[in-house]
C-alpha cells in the first residue's frame, strides 16, 4: 500500500484512520491485507469501482460505513487517496473529486506506472 502524501508531506488517509475507533481501524487494516493479497481480484462486498481507475474499499464500522478511495498500479501496488464516513446511499461527488485530484497529483509527481 502506498499512502498518498500531498506536496507538504501530509497523509490524509492516515489522518482519517487515526480518527477511527480502534476496532474500525483494525477492520480497515484487515481489508488492506486482503487487497494486498488478492489485488484486482478482490471484488464486492470489499471493493467497488467508482469511476475509471478509482475504486473504494468498503468497511462497515461501528459508527457507519467507512470508505477508502484508491487506485491500482502495476505490481499489485495500490495508492490510498482519501478516507471518509459515508452517510448517504451514493458516494458523494465531493469525496470522489478529492480522490480524483489526489490521483492526478500523484501521477503528475510520480508517474502512473499502471
Amino acid at each position: 500500500m502506498i499512502f498518498y502524501e500531498n506536496s507538504k508531506g501530509m497523509d490524509p488517509v492516515s489522518e482519517f484512520l487515526n480518527s477511527l475507533a480502534v476496532q474500525d481501524r483494525a477492520k480497515v487494516t484487515r481489508l488492506f491485507s486482503l487487497l494486498a493479497r488478492y489485488g484486482v481480484l478482490l471484488k464486492e462486498p470489499y471493493t467497488r469501482q467508482i469511476r475509471g481507475k478509482l475504486r473504494e474499499l468498503r468497511v462497515i464500522g461501528k459508527d457507519g460505513n467507512i470508505r477508502i478511495l484508491y487506485f491500482g498500479m502495476t505490481g499489485k501496488r495500490f495508492v490510498l487517496l482519501h478516507g471518509f464516513m459515508k452517510k448517504t446511499g451514493k458516494t458523494p461527488a465531493q469525496d470522489i473529486n478529492i480522490a480524483l485530484k489526489r490521483m492526478e497529483d500523484f501521477m503528475e509527481r510520480y508517474g502512473g506506472g499502471s
